[in-house]
Formats: C-alpha cells, structure tokens, sequence
C-alpha cells in the first residue's frame, strides 16, 4: 500500500503532534507511518503491545492509531494499562472486526474515536483533527483556568501606555526582539510591567496562536518545581498517584513566561540550561525525552550579574538567557506618561469595578509628579484604583497630613505648604503610613503598595542604617 497522494491542507498538518502506530499488519504500518510522516512532528510505529508500551515509557504521544486485534494482549488490554499509568494521550482504536460490546469496551478504556478497517485516509485525518483540536482546548483550556486563578492579565493591551522617549525606545525594542525565536531576558524593577512586555512579546510574535504561560519562580515550592514545569510518572514521588503533564508541555508552540527567574534554586536553574540546550524535557520518575517548541522569555528584578558573582546563578544559564536584554525604565524616568496613565487606568477599572470616574485636577496631577513611584506603575494602579472606590483621587495616601484639596502656587503647578519636596522623605513617610496602617504587616503593605516584599525590606534595612 501507498500513501494517497492528497494535497495537505493547513489543517492537516500538525507539527508538534507526536503519534504512536500501533498494529501487528506491516502494510498498514508502513501506510500509517509513511501517511502522516509529512503531515506530524513525530511518527514511530510498532507491531505489538508490548513493543507499543516499551515505546510509551520513552516517548510521550500526543495520539495513538491503535489496532485491537494484536498478538497476545489485544489493544484494548493496553489502552487499560496505559490510562492506569496516567497516559492523557488521545487514542483512535481501528479494528476489522467490531460489535457493540467491543466499541462499548473501547470507550470505557478511555478510547477517544473508533474506526473500522478498510478505512479512507480521510477518515483517519477527520479522526485525528478531531483528537488533536480537542487536545489542544484541553492545553488551552488549563492555561487559561490558571492565570483566571492567578490573577493574570489574559491578553496584553495595545502597547504600553505613554509617548515618552523612554516608551518609545522599549517599544522598539519588543518590536524587534518579537519578530525572531531567540530567548529574552527582561529586566527592570518590581512593577514596572515585565509581564506585559512578555505579553506584548507573544503576541506580536509568530507564536501569537500558541499559549502563553506565565510562572512565577518565587512562588514554586523548591520541592515541587522539577514537576511543575517538567511534569511527573506515576509514583515518581509521595502524592504522585497519576501522571501529570508540566508547564513546558503546556506552552508547546507558544511561550514560557518564567517571571522572577533569579529566585530559582540553583539544581533547577542546571535542569532548565539543559532543557535550553537540547529543547527536551524529562518529566520526573520518567524516562520519557519530550522533545520541546517553546520560546523562553525570562523576568527579573535583580541584577543578575551580581548573583552570578555571588555563586546564586548559573553563569552558563544567565548568559544563555541573555541572548536578548530588554530593561523597562521605572516610572520615575518617564513621569511625562503620568497623565496618560492615570486617564487609561481611570478609564479601564471604572467600568471594571462599576463605579463612575474621578476627575483629576492640575493640583493633584502635580503631586503626582513629585512622587517617586517606589511601586512604580502597579503602585499607580492601585492608587486609581483605590481612588475610584473612594470617589476622588486619594494623594494623602501618598503624603499623610496632606489638605484635602491642594492648590497651586502663584506662577508655579507645584502645590504649596504642607507637603515634604525631598523625594525620599515623602516615599519614607508614605511606606510607614501605610505600614501603620496595617500593623506593621510587611506583606500586605508590600501588596498595597504595589512593590514585592523584597523591596520593602531592602528599603527599610536602608532606613535603619541610617539611623
């Protein structure tokens, strides 16, 4: 038997899908194979159960063609065994030979289509289009679930907010570094929107289609992380009662976010340089290489030269990482995009929240520009947003014993009177309110603020040295 020579559709190609062969007839083996090796990433093929499980130990398939009428144990028998051993892979079961009670079996074992022999090529493609969209909604569908969970911005806005030449340049430099595969490193203090750079970084790529998946290193139990974005076998560990997929496999064909990259440990940060050098991951307690299309863009708030100094990170994987450096400014160097700031986050959370905008005067837009931003542009939004619930813009939360109503200067923008002009005076004082304010509980202040806890402590460790 030949492959049908059909023109292959766009729809009939699929790249990234690995897929298992399985029936004892040569011929309809090396049709299969041969059909669909122009068409998927990887096709391997096998004549027996036991060849087919042996297969599956070392190689994660997305589908499996899958005869029932194999020598010794059936493929139903196997499908049983593998679903037992957590495989999630779709399955087409084919057969010569059916009943009702054999296709009621096969969809009990977990099939997810069954075929009677002959069949035409296009019943096979119809069958494994169906499978490996419905596998791609279930990838979809689980990054989705965990950024609604998270709390993560789903898409990214139409480019960063403000016309400054600071917004300028960073805008360039995600046009470009979008346009090629290579690994990013984005840097930049907390709050100054590293992940909607990543976002913007996606989705201006040729990746757009695929899925973007945010983690958040800090936040990965230092036990748990190897499974998190690798994945787990059955058993691998105390807990592990059924295989689970990790974060890389999610991200096939789209991006990994690895947001807080200089929080991973140091055995992690040796196990990720290895899954970028040979774009293969191995899920823990498994034998299986998963060969890997995903793009890495990586975020920090350190500087990471210094951590390698230090011995904290890998010199081999910062340099691997900064393929591509793109550092965001902080808010206070580009304080000509306040405005528009403030009247896009006005403009975005009031609808949001069901609440009616706030005006915003001269006076008060002033006092905004003599702020630091220590929280940068997440501190901005918070400050809108707490403003919005109040109904008017909140700057005593910004200088404490500050007049309601400020008023400008003769000549002058610049409110007089009762506010501090010394820049690290009125961000001291402002921290400790808010600190006051919520008993001395760094964590939440540090969340109010807009800032990571990191920095607060780094802030007040400055404070107390100096006395």
């Amino acid at each position: 038997m030949t492959p049908n020579p059909l023109p292959l559709s766009p729809a009939e190609r699929w790249p990234l899908a690995s897929v298992l062969v399985v029936d004892d007839e040569e011929g309809m083996r090396n049709f299969l194979t041969k059909t669909l090796a122009t068409r998927c990433g990887q096709v391997l093929a096998a004549g027996s159960a036991e060849e087919a499980a042996a297969l599956c130990a070392q190689h994660r398939f997305d589908l499996l063609i899958l005869d029932i009428a194999l020598p010794g144990k059936s493929g139903i028998e196997l499908l049983r065994e593998l679903r037992e051993q957590g495989h999630s892979g779709e399955v087409i079961l084919i057969t010569a030979f059916a009943d009702l009670d054999t296709a009621i079996q096969a969809l009990r074992a977990g099939a997810s289509d069954f075929i009677l022999k002959p069949f035409r090529i296009a019943q096979i493609l119809n069958a494994m289009a169906q499978c490996l969209e419905r596998s791609r909604l279930a990838r979809e569908n689980f990054v989705l679930k965990r950024t609604l969970s998270e709390k993560r911005p789903a898409s990214p806005l139409d480019g960063f907010v403000g016309n400054s030449t600071a917004m300028a340049s960073l805008q360039h430099a995600l046009q470009r570094a979008a346009a090629v595969p290579s690994t990013v490193l984005l840097s930049g203090e907390s709050g100054t929107g590293k992940e909607l750079a990543a976002l913007a970084l996606h989705a201006r790529s040729p990746r757009a289609a695929g899925p973007f998946v945010p983690v958040n290193c800090a936040t990965l139990s230092p036990e748990l992380i190897d499974s998190e974005l690798f994945g787990h076998a059955r058993g691998a560990f105390t807990g592990a009662a059924k295989a689970r997929d990790g974060l890389f496999y999610y991200a096939q064909g789209g991006t990994l976010f690895l947001d807080e990259i200089g929080e991973l440990p140091l055995p992690q940060q040796a196990a990720l340089l290895r899954v970028l050098e040979e774009r293969r991951i191995r899920p823990v307690g498994s034998e299986q290489q998963i060969p890997i299309d995903v793009r890495i863009v990586a975020a920090t708030n350190r500087a990471l030269a210094e951590e390698v100094r230090t011995g904290r990170f890998r010199k081999d994987l910062y340099y691997r990482l900064q393929v591509m450096e793109i550092t965001l400014p902080p808010l206070r160097a580009h304080k000509e995009d306040l405005p528009a700031l403030v009247s896009h986050f006005i403009a975005t959370l009031a609808p949001q929240l069901g609440l009616e905008p706030i005006e915003v005067s001269d006076a008060q837009m002033d006092y905004l520009q003599q702020y630091d931003w220590p929280g940068n542009v997440r501190e901005l939004r918070n400050l809108v947003e707490r403003s919005l619930i109040l109904g008017a813009l909140n700057v005593q939360a910004l200088y404490p014993g500050l007049e309601p109503a400020p008023q400008p200067r003769a000549g002058s923008s610049m409110a007089s009177g009762t506010a501090p002009t010394d820049l690290q005076t009125l961000e001291k004082q402002h921290i400790l309110s808010v600190l006051e304010s919520v008993s001395g509980d760094k964590t939440r202040a540090a969340a109010l603020l807009g800032i990571s806890r990191r920095t607060l402590e780094r802030r007040w460790a400055e404070w107390q040295t100096a006395g």
